[in-house]
């Protein structure tokens, strides 16, 4: 395709982004409810068995930078979402985890998720889901290798 002939609504990648940035403004505002944010749902996810991990562990898996995570933790633990406490085997870290009060209020922010994602694919059939669900995985394969 040449320059000139570009056109957004024809690449996957606009509508991509689109759609993550609809569905974060849509699912922010169902979870301030509970005072969370879809930006901490990678942080809920692996603290939500009780776990504790460190800021860097944190900031790996959500695949974003030290500085972004030490931000978004700071947020969280303003209000009451996460808690410090000293890492025993390295004194210079923290090890991060969630309040009692948070895992309290994680099924509820999980069936806000569940029910948002009914909604984004209303009108598609199972298979239609299943489809889409594998090609979408491919596709984020093919992100993480050009990230890698």
């Amino acid at each position: 395709m040449a320059v000139d002939e570009w056109h957004a609504d024809k690449m996957p990648g606009h509508y991509f982004s689109r759609i993550a940035r609809g569905i974060a403004r849509v699912g922010d505002g169902r979870l301030r409810t509970l005072g969370f944010a879809t930006a901490q749902l990678p942080v809920l996810t692996a603290l939500k068995d009780g776990g504790k991990l460190s800021q860097g562990d944190l900031a790996r898996r959500a695949k974003v930078e030290q500085p972004t995570m030490a931000q978004l933790l700071a947020r969280m633990e303003r209000d009451g979402i996460v808690r410090r406490e000293p890492d025993p085997a390295d004194r210079r870290s923290s090890l991060i985890s969630l309040t009692d009060q948070a895992r309290a209020r994680l099924p509820a922010g999980r069936q806000i998720l569940i029910e948002g994602n009914k909604e984004i694919v209303r009108g598609l059939s199972e298979s239609e889901v299943a489809t889409l669900l594998a090609l979408l995985e491919r596709v984020l394969a093919n992100v993480e290798a050009l990230e890698s």
